[in-house]
């Protein structure tokens, strides 16, 4: 019979309390800033909170250039069209062969 050394139950034991001192942290509220809750549950730090709005607007890039590792469908986030309006601005381009340094129209 093998002997079982106190580290086969201790370090399972070591995770659970570890899991347990996190999850008591997380939801004690220690992370809100040392603010305190209004009656409708809101927080408060002592600091108002601010808004800026831009109303500037760049205007859009009309093409982009195809970058090593690039597909269809990461140009489209990058660029914030859909592969479909891609496709449809660049009729003659295979979504399977770009090629780097290939120039999209974007608009």
């Amino acid at each position: 019979m093998r002997h079982r050394t106190p580290a086969r139950w201790l370090a399972p034991l070591a995770l659970l309390a570890a899991a347990a001192a996190v999850y008591a942290i997380a939801t004690s509220g220690a992370g809100d800033g040392g603010g305190t809750s209004t009656p409708d549950g809101r927080s408060t730090t002592g600091r108002q909170a601010t808004t800026t709005t831009r109303t500037t607007s760049r205007p859009r890039r009309r093409t982009y250039t195809v970058k090593p590792g690039d597909v269809l469908s990461s140009i489209a986030l990058k660029t914030g069209l859909t592969v479909a309006e891609l496709q449809a601005l660049n009729p003659d381009v295979d979504a399977q062969t770009l090629s780097v340094g290939q120039k999209l129209k974007l608009r």
